[in-house]
């Protein structure tokens, strides 16, 4: 969705060319991974980090246009809303020092950015959901004037039959809401971590990327509040799978599917499952057509991918040699506290991935799909005190199997793609503190409501406070 469109009206005829589009390129895909044209590696890894523009009185300064005329691509783009944005890290091999340069890459981007934001008189802040945003600032006004902005607006709202969006959460307390358009989406601010997998073990690192989803949102939950409501630990998983919603509430076999989803089971012997899914069962959104671009790019097939939003969601690519490869995009984490607990997070995503493909045969049978399901809407709305099942059916907290088990797996799991020893337990040092402490993101913002109120401005001035000191959030006063 990162790729602006030509036109945001369509025709049936478009939508029918735009299918026969897709049906050939997913044929082409199956096809070369059957033939070992797709890149098998190395490891890689690699960020999309959205953060929030703030005014003075720290509400949504719609200013983004302005920020990207001074900071443009490729380390900074556009999102859905004007107060939104994106910024890009370059992509390291996960070996030796990897992690140490994909922190001191982000780090370099944010220190930027936040410079940019001062020329602007604004303020950048990454979190999962801004605090002070409320119904109002969630309008058609404050979306980027692109093109494919809306036409999913529009297109969502035509699958919907003209029905509102609604949302319904019930966490600590209980919101309901609705809206005519698609604005919800940009509520909820991610740190979407990309990791290039070899081909013919992609599906390994997908199954592997579900079951550890759990894990990873419950330890990096950082979006208690919403519209002042007190609701998940990571508020931002529910949001999301309501403010697009417009697909079914089965399984595959049942028709389509809902546009955000956990997954609908383990993959057996193909990444290309996941594609094939795309086809059957997820109506063209968009169907933009690419007339002059040749099948082998995949152009369609990406496009469409593009409108399913996976909590892991395997993407196409193209090597500097042109050759395609795989990565599987992990949404689950929100806005982090600060750049080291990000590059913590990502050595716990990555190190459980790597840790468990090392017996990949082991998981489906030792942790079914519905509970690794069942345990990543545990964590995301109960956090580190969730109750979860992991191998052979034993169930205890998540901060539990963290502390006992979990992060020597994710451990063993960095030394396996060949990251440093030292830096592998520095960074997995920083969850085992968040851990030993029981202070997440989420957890700082209800301890500060709990002492000062629901001053909404108030608890972000002190989140953007301690943030500046970028220390981790185990360490915020």
């Amino acid at each position: 969705m990162g790729q602006e469109i030509t036109s945001d009206r369509f025709t049936p005829a478009d939508f029918e060319r735009f299918r026969a589009r897709l049906s050939q390129e997913t044929r082409l895909l199956e096809a070369w991974i059957q033939r070992g044209r797709f890149s098998p590696g190395p490891p890689t890894g690699g960020f999309e980090l959205e953060a929030w523009l703030v005014d003075a009185r720290m509400s949504p300064a719609p200013c983004n246009q302005d920020f990207l005329a001074h900071m443009g691509p490729p380390e900074a783009t556009s999102e859905l809303a004007l107060f939104n944005l994106e910024l890009n890290n370059p992509p390291e091999r996960l070996r030796a020092d990897g992690l140490q340069r994909l922190e001191a890459g982000l780090r370099r981007i944010w220190d930027r950015a936040c410079a940019t934001a001062h020329e602007i008189g604004a303020e950048l802040v990454s979190i999962g959901i801004l605090p002070t945003v409320d119904d109002a600032a969630l309008s058609p006004r404050n979306m980027t004037p692109l093109k494919r902005y809306r036409a999913l607006n529009e297109q969502v709202l035509r699958m919907r039959g003209g029905e509102p969006l609604r949302l319904d959460i019930i966490g600590r307390e209980h919101l309901q809401s609705e809206h005519r358009d698609v604005m919800l989406e940009s509520a909820a601010t991610s740190f979407q971590i990309h990791f290039k997998v070899p081909a013919a073990r992609a599906h390994w690192f997908y199954n592997a990327s579900l079951a550890a989803s759990a894990i990873v949102v419950g330890c990096g939950a950082n979006a208690p509040f919403l519209f002042g409501r007190d609701l998940w630990d990571e508020t931002r998983i529910p949001l999301f799978e309501q403010s697009v919603e417009v697909g079914g509430y089965g399984d595959a076999a049942r028709g389509p599917l809902r546009r955000v989803i956990f997954g609908t089971g383990y993959l057996r012997h193909s990444i290309a499952e996941c594609f094939r899914e795309n086809l059957e069962h997820y109506p063209v959104l968009l169907p933009t057509i690419f007339p002059d671009t040749p099948p082998e790019q995949f152009a369609h097939l990406r496009l469409h991918n593009g409108t399913i939003w996976r909590w892991n969601r395997p993407l196409v690519g193209f090597d500097a040699d042109g050759r395609p490869h795989f990565r599987i995009e992990h949404r689950v984490l929100p806005g982090p506290t600060s750049i080291r607990d990000a590059i913590a997070n990502a050595a716990l995503y990555y190190g459980l991935a790597a840790g468990l493909c090392m017996e990949p045969e082991c998981l489906e049978r030792r942790l079914p799909f519905a509970a690794a399901r069942d345990n990543f809407y545990q964590a995301a709305r109960l956090g580190l005190d969730a109750r979860i099942q992991w191998f052979d059916g034993e169930r205890r907290s998540l901060r539990a199997w963290l502390l006992g088990e979990l992060l020597d797996l994710a451990a063993a799991g960095l030394l396996d793609l060949g990251l440093n020893r030292a830096q592998a337990h520095a960074y997995l040092d920083v969850i085992r503190a968040r851990a030993a402490t029981r202070r997440t993101g989420a957890h700082w913002q209800r301890a500060w409501v709990a002492r000062h109120g629901r001053d909404m401005a108030g608890l972000t001035r002190a989140y953007l406070e301690n943030q500046a000191g970028q220390q981790p959030v185990h360490q915020w006063d």
